[in-house]
């Protein structure tokens, strides 16, 4: 059955798998990163993930409150913790230096995963899409991939925007607390 599910895969899913399995990986190194980029992966993903909910449940109220609440949670889960003590932001050229994680690796397979088992599950089984507690599972599962995003983006502006000790480069660290 898994190879039939695959073979009925639309081929440009593939494409989206390894391109998201690139940036993902490329994510496990330090890196730098602009303002601008910091913000535009949280914001694709998010968009991926409200994408998904609506795509599988449409307006649906129970999925939606799902994905806001899950996402809220998230958000201020995530924002209590603190940036690793690496992680530097250099006022000069506006650019971030990141060490990799694998954290977003995990968000994009998460949520590439739960929209393609979700797809799968419902072109199976059509009534999912009225079932109250699977709308709301998925959509609290989307939430939370959102919320996690948002608030890892959130923390990097955060960064950026406080004004601390500078260098003779201009560069403003965050040091976290152990």
């Amino acid at each position: 059955m898994l190879l039939q599910i695959l073979a009925s895969t639309p081929r440009w899913v593939f494409g989206l798998f390894v391109l998201l399995l690139g940036l993902g990986l490329r994510q496990l190194l330090t890196f730098r990163a602009s303002l601008m980029r910091i913000a535009i992966l949280p914001v694709a993903m998010k968009s991926l993930a409200v994408f998904g909910v609506v795509s599988a449940f449409g307006g649906s109220s129970v999925a939606l409150a799902g994905w806001s609440v899950a996402a809220a949670i998230a958000v201020i889960m995530v924002l209590h913790r603190p940036l690793p003590a690496t992680t530097r932001f250099d006022a000069a050229t506006r650019t971030f230096e990141i060490t990799g994680s694998v954290v977003p690796l995990a968000l994009m397979m998460g949520i590439f995963f739960t929209k393609y088992v979700v797809a799968v599950q419902l072109a199976m089984h059509p009534y999912l899409a009225h079932q109250t507690d699977f709308a709301l599972a998925v959509g609290t599962l989307y939430g939370a991939f959102s919320g996690i995003f948002a608030a890892r983006g959130i923390r990097l502006w955060k960064l950026a925007l406080r004004p601390g000790p500078r260098g003779a480069s201009g560069t403003a660290a965050f040091v976290a607390s152990a």
